[in-house]
């Protein structure tokens, strides 16, 4: 069997990455989403219909019952297209001490969504929200004509009713992605820049912001092919590996599970197809959490998450 070539590297440096304690489940609703971004790893968009079913949903809500997770992750796609939503949040909320929902930010401004950030409020939910680029145009270059006004106006609701605002207790987190083949800006530097432009040009608040490398898979892996990147991309992630990422790595301490209820260590073995055991297990089989030490299966894609400051 060949070796990925970050497998190789791992080895070259006499690395390994392996399980810590399992706290995280990761629930991805599905592919549909309100937007196609062109950094999206999962190719997730207007045309795609992949949703968790009801009973896939029952199954998630039974295994946050049987074993007990510190935090409960809701992502998808846009999680605000899957019609049990509320009834998730509802019933996943009392079951951990950390619920939290991702969002694109538009997503919320459709009709179906109205209710939503209330919901969110009335169960403290933590949310993440993605807004790639504090410019407006550089933002709209990634995911489409208009996104950014509209993510303005949700940004506002949400600290109208008290998201990211001081001693609120509500969180409010922003994800940013750089819009081409390079590894983003410093977290520090950028997150000061956000809150200071934020707050001068539009009067938003917000809790901590997070930069991360965009990971070649799906989408953003075909425009790098296309762009004719993805060679130097690739070789960039690789030579900016940085072991010192590896015990803080997402993957040590979280379970993951797709919409179809099968079960992978991230989202991104997700995209990829790497399960997080040879013979697809199932979120209805799961009645332990994984054991320390057992061995996560990686690809070249994991040089995202280990590259400069990491993806933890």
């Amino acid at each position: 069997m060949t070796l990925s070539a970050f497998e190789q590297t791992l080895i070259g440096q006499g690395l390994e990455l392996r399980r810590d304690e399992t706290s995280t489940l990761q629930v991805n609703v599905g592919l549909a989403c309100d937007l196609a971004c062109r950094h999206c790893h999962l190719e997730a968009g207007p045309t795609r219909t992949e949703l968790m079913a009801g009973e896939t949903v029952e199954a998630v809500i039974a295994c946050a019952e049987r074993i007990s997770f510190a935090t409960i992750d809701i992502t998808g796609g846009s999680p605000e297209l899957l019609p049990q939503l509320p009834m998730l949040v509802e019933r996943l909320a009392p079951l951990t001490s950390r619920l939290i929902v991702r969002t694109n930010l538009t997503a919320l401004a459709l009709p179906e969504s109205e209710a939503l950030p209330d919901l969110y409020r009335s169960h403290r939910a933590v949310i993440i929200a993605s807004l790639p680029a504090i410019n407006a145009a550089q933002s709209e270059s990634q995911r489409g004509r208009g996104t950014w006004d509209t993510s303005m106006d949700i940004l506002r609701k949400l600290n109208g009713i008290g998201y990211g605002m001081p001693g609120s207790g509500l969180e409010l987190n922003l994800v940013a992605n750089p819009a081409g083949a390079f590894l983003p800006a410093g977290q520090s530097p950028t997150e000061r820049r956000f809150r200071q432009d934020l707050k001068r040009r539009y009067g938003i608040a917000f809790s901590n912001l997070f930069t991360f490398a965009n990971v070649p898979l799906g989408r953003f892996r075909n425009w790098l092919e296309q762009s004719g990147n993805l060679d130097v991309y690739l070789r960039r992630l690789a030579e900016n590996f940085n072991p010192c990422t590896l015990p803080g790595l997402m993957c040590r301490t979280l379970i993951s599970v797709d919409w179809n209820g099968y079960l992978y260590d991230c989202d991104f073995n997700v995209a990829a197809g790497l399960h997080h055991s040879s013979h697809r297990l199932h979120i209805s089989q799961l009645t332990e959490l994984p054991l320390p030490g057992t061995p996560i299966p990686v690809g070249d894609h994991c040089y995202s998450c280990t590259a400069g400051s990491g993806f933890t």
